[in-house]
């Protein structure tokens, strides 16, 4: 017997939403204060080019970012019901391709509809923290005529998966109770269930897979 999908009201879901779209933001954005802080003090002059580079990073981390959580938390503003597969890496390498881990994108079609890059961004989202110490993320996807399946695999040393994100992927509320951080991947199988599909999650060793299956439906992007 399935364990009951947990139901938020739109102003929860809406503000724990908000605090991780603020956790994510708030280390560039605070590196961008920082850095101008030293233009207004002139006993920093010696170091300005220094807070200048720090501006450059910040500004394009947190636009990266921005452009990022835009489309895998809202409505994409302006974005078509079709996502390219291209954009789709584009976003993705735009916030985490420097990081410890190498991203492989082998997706073989040209784009996806909205929903499926939404839950894609998000699978990603937590693929990179399975890895934490870096490692492959192979992300990969599939399209027939009745369903899009996208699975992304990561391996690396100290791979882990934390127990509650299986749980809430399949629509479990957390021990510890909902924060700005578990409430992504329950938003994430929220979004799968709502379109007739499902996100999963396990760990085998040092390899963890994501997977969602998303049928072909009329079901309307809420998004929109």
């Amino acid at each position: 017997m399935s364990e009951p999908i947990t139901k938020l009201t739109a102003a929860n879901l809406a503000a724990l939403l908000c605090a991780r779209i603020c956790h994510d933001l708030v280390s560039p954005v605070g590196a961008l204060g920082a850095a101008l802080e030293v233009f207004d003090d002139d006993d920093n002059l010696d170091m300005r080019d220094d807070a200048m580079e720090l501006i450059k990073l910040s500004a394009g981390q947190a636009s990266a970012k921005l452009q990022f959580l835009r489309l895998a938390f809202g409505a994409g503003g302006s974005a078509p019901s079709v996502i390219a597969s291209d954009e789709l890496k584009k976003l993705s390498l735009g916030v985490y391709g420097d990081g410890k881990a190498n991203i492989n994108w082998e997706l073989a079609h040209d784009g996806i509809d909205k929903t499926a890059a939404r839950i894609l961004l998000n699978l990603m989202m937590l693929a990179v923290m399975s890895v934490p110490r870096g490692g492959e993320i192979t992300v990969t996807s599939d399209q027939t005529d009745d369903q899009t399946s996208i699975k992304i695999v990561c391996e690396g040393l100290k791979a882990r998966l934390d127990p509650s994100v299986p749980a809430t992927l399949a629509g479990a509320a957390p021990e510890v109770g909902f924060d700005g951080r578990n409430i992504q991947p329950f938003y994430t199988g929220m979004i799968a269930r709502e379109c007739g599909g499902k996100a999963t999650a396990q760990i085998d060793g040092e390899i963890v897979t994501f997977l969602a299956q998303l049928p072909h439906n009329d079901t309307p992007d809420i998004s929109r």
